[in-house]
């Protein structure tokens, strides 16, 4: 490795995360200067919470499934699972006609699109993808722009009961990009792997790469205590750029490659022949690849994350997600919306497309994996899976006494769910984010009685608003609410 490399990552982790709610000691928009304070500060965690009466699905094969239990949380840890827990003091949730979940996990999400949710809702193709983000108002992102799109991805999914993402930043043209999706998302109070990467498109601050993970990790974790914020490092597109997995690995942070079909796959063999992949990597899509490329992932330990509607949308590969490959390897792949430029933010969509492309699998000549399929295995895949896949098995994913506290509270007595006589087939197959009563992140509450707290609606609407302006303008894009297609502005 080279001295500049070694330079670059001189600095270490102290820490795995960073305390979210010291906003003031982790930055924060106001503390970066965006003036943006959208949502916050932070109100902080009660010392004790207990969640009263629920029906619990717990996702923990020791702690098991109670039609009627209790949860307690201290200081934004799990404390026990049981009934009639002693509430000593805690503010007291009456959860008797909900269902809790642990919070749910987005293992891929390019964050920063937010205020370009659904402009291009019948893109065909990755290129039509591409040509309303990357080749065209990509290249125009101030980094409020990025703190806005953040901010609004992050909201959405604490709304709809996701209390973990993977954000997959990959327009970090500058420090101060960066530096703003990752301020976004503390302000927010989301559980978050921050992903930096290089842009597609356009004009960038090529000196920032790849020392800007040092950078990150100086600025917002080293010497901090323990929080929701990590990192990693986007690989390059369609090549891989192993010099940056050099630099990830000095600083124990993840690398997240879109991995997809047979040019990058037969670059897999030599790759593990060196030893250079690892647990650490993680690899979105992974459609189109072969079996010997299955083989190398599974002994490597390379994490997946499928994208069940994305992979369909946008026809990548032959459109069918990796869901079914990746289990019959025995690795446990996490679920992921990638994006909101085409479709909806919520995991409970993804589950259930996951579940009958499946199902249309198995019908198509292998019953065994119809069978196979049901509502408790895509919740693991929501759940449980996605942690592992973003490498916090330990901290959350389950609803475990000593892990953090991110829960999720579902209402059944709402006209779409009630009566529940399944309560993993409610989740799974009837649920939408408006269900979503209550929703807890490291202790503390983000989502009560229905509403995301903290949050100026009408200053985020303007913000949005004039984020969304400003990038229209700048691409010369004329928007029109009803068009059918997108036409091609790469060019301005």
């Amino acid at each position: 490795m080279s001295s500049a490399i070694t330079r670059r990552t001189a600095f270490r982790f102290a820490a795995a995360t960073c305390l979210t709610g010291a906003v003031s000691a982790c930055g924060g928009a106001e503390a970066s200067g965006l003036g943006l304070q959208l949502a916050g500060p932070l109100a902080p965690a009660p010392r004790k919470i207990l969640i009263r009466g629920a029906t619990i699905v717990s996702m923990d094969a020791n702690v098991g499934n109670l039609t009627k239990g209790d949860i307690l949380i201290a200081d934004g840890t799990i404390a026990a699972i049981g009934l009639q827990l002693d509430a000593g003091g805690a503010e007291v949730i009456d959860a008797a006609e909900m269902i809790a979940i642990p919070g749910m996990v987005d293992t891929h999400r390019h964050c920063w699109e937010g205020q370009l949710r659904r402009i291009n809702p019948n893109a065909a193709n990755l290129g039509d993808y591409s040509n309303a983000t990357h080749l065209s108002f990509a290249k125009y992102y101030r980094p409020r722009d990025i703190y806005v799109g953040n901010m609004v991805s992050a909201l959405g999914c604490i709304d709809a009961g996701i209390t973990t993402v993977i954000d997959n930043s990959h327009n970090s043209r500058t420090d101060a990009h960066s530096d703003a999706a990752v301020d976004a998302m503390l302000d927010a109070g989301i559980r978050t792997v921050h992903v930096a990467g290089a842009p597609v498109a356009g004009d960038w601050d090529k000196a920032h790469w790849p020392g800007n993970l040092a950078r990150l990790n100086a600025k917002y974790l080293a010497n901090r205590p323990a929080g929701l914020l990590t990192l990693g490092v986007m690989d390059a597109f369609p090549k891989l750029e192993t010099d940056q997995w050099a630099v990830a690995r000095e600083l124990g942070a993840v690398i997240v490659t879109e991995f997809i079909g047979s040019d990058l796959a037969v670059q897999l063999e030599a790759l593990h022949r060196k030893g250079l992949l690892r647990s650490d990597n993680i690899f979105n899509h992974c459609v189109g690849l072969p079996e010997s490329a299955w083989r190398i992932l599974r002994e490597a330990g390379v994490r997946v994350s499928v994208t069940p509607r994305s992979d369909a949308h946008y026809g990548i590969e032959d459109g069918m997600n990796a869901w079914q490959k990746a289990l019959e390897q025995g690795i446990r792949p996490g679920l992921s919306v990638d994006n909101e430029t085409s479709y909806s933010g919520d995991m409970f969509m993804e589950m259930r497309v996951a579940f009958y492309l499946r199902r249309v699998l198995g019908s198509g000549g292998n019953p065994d994996v119809a069978a196979s399929t049901n509502a408790s295995r895509l919740l693991q895949a929501a759940t449980i899976d996605g942690a592992a896949c973003a490498g916090l098995e330990k901290r959350t994913g389950s609803l475990t006494p000593g892990k953090q506290a991110d829960v999720v509270l579902i209402r059944t007595r709402d006209l779409n769910i009630y009566p529940v006589n399944n309560a993993i087939g409610t989740v799974v197959h009837a649920a939408e984010r408006s269900n979503v009563d209550t929703v807890i992140i490291g202790g503390r509450l983000r989502k009560r009685d229905g509403v995301v707290l903290g949050v100026d609606q009408a200053k985020l609407r303007t913000a949005i608003d004039e984020s969304r302006t400003h990038l229209f303008n700048a691409a010369g894009y004329q928007p029109d609410p009803f068009s059918e297609t997108f036409k091609p502005i790469h060019g301005t």
